[in-house]
């Protein structure tokens, strides 16, 4: 929980900026990520910058919690019960872990995506739980709550699977390879040897790299569905493979499916550097080696 949190504040600026192009959000849709990153405090303060972040710490926390723990036992039962071990067990439990996590706190990442783009002066939400009674009362009860789950879902077993499986391997050939350069022993348990915190943060970077651009046009569907009847063109967006069509035939593959692309390098390198890092730390911390 807490590596998810520190790796989501690291980057929440550029989250917010990512969903308000993602969806062309109409004060900012002739706007690049640079340009949207200087014009977004202009227009609604530095705090605009961390606009859901709330939300977004409410959500992560379980999120966080949920998918490194299923990701533990995942790998645990993979091995035991179906005898499959090496780099492949990894990208099993991992593709699982993701998708636990995700199915059990999405209700709080609709909200999160809801007040994120939302611009000052044109709220419709006034806060986190007004935000879920008004999705709640006008969307059609616990299902509105639950669409674009199906391509975050689909987004979300490449992305954890190829996220988890790149740092474990490069955790494993590097400890393996190179274990006096690039390792040193758990500050819990001086048995066990650990990756150097900057080797962690780097293997943590590829990872995220990696599995994002796997899973991107995934992300971009999720969150068009999300957004749902915030957005003129909503009918247009009801099923993933729908969404997937209009975002394509109307934008394109560089200017709509890999929009913000270029954006979430520079956000996800650091966030999945951070939760890799803070999670090892914290497990040497809590004397779990």
């Amino acid at each position: 929980g807490v590596a998810g949190c520190c790796a989501k504040t690291t980057t929440a600026p550029l989250d917010r900026v990512k969903i308000l192009l993602q969806a062309h959000n109409h004060h900012y849709k002739h706007l690049g990520v640079f340009s949207t990153l200087c014009a977004v405090p202009k227009k609604e303060g530095y705090l605009g910058l961390y606009k859901g972040n709330g939300a977004m710490m409410i959500r992560i926390f379980p999120y966080g919690a949920i998918q490194f723990m299923a990701f533990d036992q995942y790998k645990k039962i993979i091995k035991k019960q179906l005898g499959i071990s090496g780099h492949v067990h990894r990208l099993m439990a991992g593709s699982m872990a993701g998708i636990t996590a995700v199915i059990c706190t999405y209700p709080l990442d609709m909200v999160r995506v809801r007040l994120a783009f939302q611009v000052k002066g044109e709220h419709k939400y006034m806060g986190i739980i007004h935000a879920f009674k008004m999705i709640y009362t006008k969307e059609g009860g616990f299902s509105g709550f639950y669409r674009g789950l199906m391509p975050t879902v689909v987004g979300m077993a490449p992305y954890a699977g190829f996220s988890f499986f790149t740092f474990g391997t490069l955790k494993s050939i590097g400890l393996a390879q190179a274990p006096n350069w690039l390792g040193r022993p758990s500050l819990d348990n001086p048995d066990v040897l650990v990756l150097k915190t900057h080797v962690n943060l780097l293997c943590g970077g590829i990872a995220g790299a990696i599995a994002q651009t796997i899973s991107y046009p995934l992300d971009v569907t999720r969150r068009r569905m999300q957004l749902g009847a915030v957005l003129p063109d909503s009918e247009k967006c009801l099923t993933m493979v729908e969404t997937l069509k209009y975002v394509y035939q109307q934008h394109g593959i560089r200017r709509g499916l890999y929009r913000g692309l270029s954006l979430n390098y520079i956000r996800c390198i650091p966030s999945q550097a951070v939760a890799f890092t803070t999670y090892e730390l914290m497990k040497q911390f809590l004397h779990l080696n």
